[in-house]
């Protein structure tokens, strides 16, 4: 199949695994990440589009499980592609080079189940397309860092300085033994904190709580 610009796309009609569709305008990005992600099983790359309209044409053609979007696109900017990609059932996950944090909270707003960046190991960025797909919100560490610390007049001014540390691991999809070992404190002193946010946050589940402070964050 070929996008409306043009770019290939693979075909990928057996359904098997995590269906991915690949966005990206350059195309040494685009066959990189389809030659990185086509040799892990469970995982297959279905199309590639290099821009805006190509992306919502292939994915409205393709139904795949994971969009991998680049925010820099040419025609149509990558958070106008999140916010028309909303009712599609396809979860994106945000992979670009623009470290800007109000991009990052804008792609969270518009409905990204995720933001990377492009300097990641291609290994945590497979563990991230799982992630993403069994139905977590994930956010780099510089990410997740910058939309809390903006985040005020919200009931996330209740948390402590150490429940805001462990509530940004928390949205990085930190594990509780994993923030235990990064605070240098015992699992269930994490245990603790977590309970504290969802308490104070007033939400039901770690993923509510990542997703609650990011979507509150302000300037």
């Amino acid at each position: 199949m070929t996008a409306p610009d043009g770019t290939d796309a693979p075909d990928g009609t057996d359904g098997a695994g995590i269906r991915v569709l690949v966005v990206d305008d350059h195309p040494v990005v685009r066959q990189g990440l389809s030659a990185l992600l086509g040799v892990h099983d469970g995982i297959s790359v279905v199309g590639e589009a290099a821009d805006g309209p190509a992306a919502l044409s292939l994915a409205a053609a393709l139904r795949p499980d994971i969009v991998l979007l680049d925010l820099k696109l040419p025609g149509m900017d990558g958070i106008e592609v999140l916010e028309s990609l909303r009712e599609s059932g396809a979860r994106v996950l945000v992979l670009t080079s623009a470290t800007e944090p109000e991009r990052a909270r804008r792609a969270v707003r518009a409905g990204a189940a995720g933001v990377l960046y492009k300097d990641i190991d291609p290994d945590a960025l497979v563990r991230a397309i799982r992630s993403v797909h069994d139905g977590n919100l994930l956010l780099a560490a510089e990410a997740a860092g910058s939309l809390l610390r903006g985040a005020a007049g919200t009931r996330s001014d209740a948390l402590t300085a150490r429940e805001r540390e462990v509530l940004a691991l928390i949205a990085e999809g930190r594990s509780n033994r994993e923030i235990a070992r990064l605070l240098t404190v015992s699992e269930k002193t994490v245990k603790a904190h977590v309970s504290s946010v969802l308490a104070k946050l007033g939400v039901q589940d770690r993923t509510q709580a990542a997703v609650y402070a990011v979507r509150h964050a302000v300037d």
